[in-house]
């Protein structure tokens, strides 16, 4: 359950605000207008700091709360600017579309493509076979955690099928997280990014009906913050 202890605005109020600024193209300063369209007079800055301090943690919920997916996974990444500078964004999905997961580290290599593969794992149980591009730190990565896996008693091996046009699924994808971010034109910090991330990924999943199909959305949304 996500503490709203000492809120100035009802649970509500502070989670629509949080759900329309990562599920619709609309700036912080755009949102402030449409609340107090709404009665409730908040600054743009407060409006940042709720998504801030509030997706991560709903993303964490949807984490374990999203519908069972396939075992046969598709993981790539995508670019977002975060401080001016370009870094890559993990995601992966099954074979039918559905998010497994996503990550924001700070560089692309083997440490981070093993610790997102760990988060996989975590989460949606092994794999039957998993599909990259021809990344170097992806193949390292999963190979470190298929070695770790083999050192506790796992005979076979995960299959990992290198082929970029077998990507498409995932690739795809990025579609919606792209025309999201764009307007905004980057991101200012690592704190405020991955947050945001989280809470734009959230949205998307509640669009593929991997929450509580049949809800509303923004339903849907808080009640992952139950």
């Amino acid at each position: 359950m996500i503490s709203f202890k000492g809120a100035q605005y009802p649970k509500d109020v502070t989670l629509f605000a949080v759900f329309f600024y990562v599920r619709y193209g609309v700036s912080y300063r755009d949102l402030e207008e449409i609340m107090a369209e709404r009665g409730v007079s908040v600054d743009h800055t407060t409006l940042n700091l709720w998504v801030t301090w509030y997706s991560g943690a709903i993303a964490e919920a949807a984490r374990h709360r999203k519908g069972p997916c396939d075992r046969s996974w598709k993981m790539d990444e995508t670019y977002i600017k975060v401080k001016g500078t370009w870094v890559y964004l993990y995601r992966a999905a099954d074979k039918y579309g559905k998010i497994l997961d996503f990550m924001l580290p700070e560089r692309r290599n083997k440490p981070a493509a093993a610790r997102f593969f760990a988060r996989l794992l975590e989460v949606n149980g092994l794999p039957r076979k998993v599909v990259i591009d021809k990344s170097g730190a992806n193949t390292a990565g999963i190979k470190a955690i298929d070695k770790m896996l083999a050192g506790f008693g796992r005979p076979i091996s995960i299959e990992m099928v290198r082929r970029k046009y077998l990507n498409n699924i995932a690739e795809q994808d990025h579609r919606f997280i792209k025309r999201r971010t764009r307007p905004m034109l980057g991101f200012k910090s690592f704190v405020s990014a991955p947050a945001t991330l989280d809470g734009i990924e959230v949205a998307h999943m509640i669009r593929k009906g991997q929450i509580t199909p049949g809800v509303c959305p923004f339903r849907q949304f808080a009640e992952l913050a139950a």
